[in-house]
Parts: C-alpha cells; sequence; structure tokens
C-alpha cells in the first residue's frame, strides 16, 4: 500500500508495528499512528506505542475523551493513575511519560515548548474545536509550566478534511456559540446542499492556535483527510462502528 503524500513537514516512518506520521518540526519523540493499529484496548498495541516513544506500558498516560475541553496536567514525578480521568486535553513536563489522544476524524493537536521543556496533546473534534480545545492547551501549558507562545511549535495531525467534514447547521451554531467571529465562521465553513456545511477543521484549529499567539510558522498540518484517505487511516465518517482509533502522542525530550 502507498503511504498518501502529507505537506512537506511530515514524513512516514516504518515502526515494528507499521507506518506512523511525524511532524519533521516537533524535536521531541512524537508520532501520528495509522490503520496499522486498531488501539482499542489491546495491550499489545498499547505496548508497541509506547516503545515507538521511547517508554515502558505504563508510563503512556492517555485521558477518556468526552468532547470537551477539560485539561489533565501531568507533573513530573507524579505517579500514573490507574484509571484514565476524563479529560481531552494533557499536559506534562515529565520526561518519564508520555502523553496521548485518539482520533478518528477528530483533529489530533500536539504541543512543544522548546524551552521549558513541556508538551501537550489534545483532541478536537467539532465540539472541542467549537470550545478552542487548542487555545485551551496552549493556556494550560503556559499556566502550568510557564511556557511562552514564542517557544511553542504545534503539529496538527490527520483528521475529516473540508471535503469531506460534511455537518449541520448545529454544528455552525456551536462555533457562533462559542465565541467565533462571524469571518472565522465564514472561512471555516463552506456551503453544502441545504442546510448542510462543511467545516475545514484543521484550519480552523491552526487560526485558534494563531489566535492563541502562536507564530503561523510555528504551526503544522499534515494535510490528510481520514476519510479520504481510510486505506492508511481510520475514519469514523467512513467506517463507522467498525473505525479503530489512531493516537496522537509525545514525549518531552
Amino acid at each position: 500500500m502507498s503511504d498518501p503524500q502529507p505537506t512537506g513537514d511530515f514524513t512516514w516512518t516504518q515502526e515494528p508495528w507499521g507506518r506512523a506520521l511525524r511532524c519533521t518540526r516537533i524535536a521531541a519523540p512524537h508520532l501520528f499512528s495509522s490503520r496499522d493499529l486498531v488501539l482499542r484496548e489491546e495491550p499489545g498495541e498499547w505496548a508497541a506505542v509506547a516503545a515507538s516513544l521511547g517508554v515502558a506500558p505504563d508510563r503512556l498516560r492517555l485521558v477518556k475523551q468526552v468532547h470537551g475541553i477539560h485539561v489533565i496536567v501531568a507533573r513530573r514525578g507524579e505517579a500514573v493513575p490507574a484509571e484514565r480521568p476524563q479529560a481531552d486535553i494533557i499536559v506534562t513536563d515529565d520526561p518519564s511519560i508520555a502523553i496521548g489522544v485518539r482520533v478518528a476524524d477528530c483533529a489530533p493537536v500536539l504541543l512543544y515548548d522548546v524551552a521549558k521543556g513541556a508538551a501537550g496533546a489534545a483532541h478536537a473534534g467539532w465540539r472541542g474545536t467549537a470550545a478552542g480545545a487548542a487555545a485551551a492547551a496552549v493556556r494550560a501549558m503556559q499556566q502550568a509550566f510557564g511556557s511562552h507562545v514564542s517557544d511553542l511549535v504545534a503539529a496538527i495531525g490527520p483528521c475529516l478534511g473540508a471535503c469531506c467534514g460534511e455537518v449541520g447547521p448545529e454544528v455552525v451554531e456551536a462555533f457562533r456559540a462559542g465565541g467565533a467571529a462571524p469571518a472565522s465562521v465564514d472561512a471555516w465553513f463552506t456551503a453544502g446542499a441545504g442546510d448542510r456545511s462543511f467545516l475545514d477543521l484543521e484550519r480552523a484549529n491552526r487560526d485558534q492556535l494563531q489566535d492563541a499567539g502562536l507564530h503561523p510558522d510555528t504551526i503544522f498540518s499534515s494535510g490528510l483527510c481520514t476519510k479520504t484517505h481510510r486505506a492508511r487511516l481510520h475514519s469514523y465518517r467512513g467506517d463507522r462502528d467498525a473505525a479503530g482509533r489512531m493516537v496522537a502522542a509525545i514525549r518531552v525530550a
């Protein structure tokens, strides 16, 4: 199977378990997994991901995602809890753990602070994006670790593209209710048939990161639509309940 071509800031790598996507601009161990892993609860698959990030399986910290913007701060030296806490954002300054979020059309956003040695992972579906999940992750790193936006690098992994992101009017209204400016709504949504629209999830998260203070030159996107490329990537829109999940994960270098 040939790999879909991402933007020039991302590259495919071969792991023992299959193909992974990495952003060449993030100088920390990280990855966006592919369809080569299903990533439900199989411990062997999670152990393989942990190994690719250089940590033991019990040092891979995930969250129980609920499509919100609640943040978990995993501080250096803290014990890893037995249960995954409910959240959609996790940030850390602990180099002994890797943190991650699961996706299958939602946008995965990884952040790295090159000065403080801290990292963040955010799960941003349309609900999370409407609520500003990417910006919430930036604020969490500022508050928890004193990160400066000038030191942050962001990578937005594969997600449902504007080509396939058809949504109803309630989604547009959720963005308006979440405080999105009219100009942003116009930029992120294009008209479809009837009352349907197409959401550019990648652009919305890029713009929100920029509005949070990141320089445009430090925000990188894969340019890959999960549904279009579901031979390589998991897509809930494409496979519904049969879809597996991909993980976006990072470890402080």
